[in-house]
């Protein structure tokens, strides 16, 4: 019913920036609660940051305000994640996620659409 398709991910140093994608395909009505998760080793998966497609609201874990950013272009498809000033404690795989749902709360087992996620290596 949904594809999620992340990319972008990479290596940089410590201070360096990466901006993730998500590219998505599929009815919209499945996907209008869109959100950013991660894993680093040996941690459990954690939320980043998510966004209501239709109305644009966004919201964000407060270990990342005022560093990532949320956004979406609806007529490409694509979410994306600006991340700027990295720290090593970012690096982890960060996933994709979709629900067709409006409210956001981090919580995994509410999405029921998954990418196969991209790493993000920061190095100090």
């Amino acid at each position: 019913q949904l594809r999620l398709v992340e990319s972008g991910g990479g290596s940089v140093q410590a201070g360096g920036s990466l901006r993730l994608s998500c590219l998505a395909s599929g009815p919209i009505i499945s996907r209008t609660l869109m959100a950013w998760f991660r894993r680093a080793p040996g941690n459990e998966r954690e939320g980043v940051a998510c966004i209501n497609t239709l109305g644009g609201r966004t919201y964000s874990a407060e270990s990342v305000k005022g560093r990532f950013t949320i956004s979406q272009d609806g007529a490409k498809n694509t979410l994306y994640l600006q991340m700027i000033d990295l720290k090593p404690d970012d690096t982890a795989i960060y996933y994709c996620a979709a629900d067709p749902s409006v409210r956001c709360a981090f919580v995994p087992n509410d999405f029921n659409y998954w990418g196969q996620g991209t790493q993000v290596t920061v190095s100090s």
